[in-house]
């Protein structure tokens, strides 16, 4: 099986597999798995030290799916808004799968040796704000824009200072124009 990550800086790579899935029948999607939402609604530093189970992404997802042996894997762990537990919801995975994770601070020590191939998707900040912000109104309301311009750059900041991620990626992506992504370096 092979792993690749994606650091999306809008999460944008949700769109982009639902509308491929049909066509790549052996691409398997996950997110990373949240903690808890009371974990995740730190701000700032706090949200980028708790937002994830690094150990449950692991146990859950990453080993099973790195084992020869294994024979299915959870997609998803805890929902951080409905605090529903689908860790016991399992997909099939055959040797001939790709593992396609996303989710912020996806390349820290935790899980980054995980990874065969890292991507990052460059989005303009404000553009990044507008989607997000978009796509979480119906969980967050009128909170979505404030959280998305306070909570979420602060701990991108954290995480870009302390990982330095960019150097890593095998290769970076403008998403800038949903429609029209652009690599941008090789």
């Amino acid at each position: 099986m092979i792993f690749p990550a994606v650091e999306p800086a809008d999460s944008s790579l949700h769109e982009i597999t639902a509308a491929r899935r049909p066509a790549f029948g052996f691409v398997l999607a996950a997110a990373l798995p949240a903690g808890s939402l009371r974990r995740a609604q730190h701000a700032g530093e706090g949200y980028h030290r708790n937002a994830y189970d690094y150990e449950a992404v692991k146990r859950l997802l990453l080993d099973p799916c790195r084992s020869s042996r294994a024979t299915t894997g959870a997609l998803c762990g805890i929902d951080p808004l409905a605090q529903r537990d689908h860790s016991s919801e399992v997909t099939p995975l055959g040797a001939d799968s790709v593992l396609i994770v996303d989710g912020v601070f996806a390349f820290r020590p935790e899980i980054n040796a995980y990874w065969d191939f890292r991507v990052w998707l460059r989005v303009d900040a404000e553009l990044s704000v507008r989607r997000s912000a978009e796509r979480d109104q119906d969980w967050a309301g009128a909170e979505a824009d404030t959280l998305r311009r306070t909570r979420y750059p602060a701990a991108e900041r954290v995480y870009l200072r302390e990982v330095d991620p960019l150097p890593m990626m095998d290769v970076v992506i403008d998403n800038s124009v949903f429609a029209r992504p652009r690599v941008v370096t090789p």
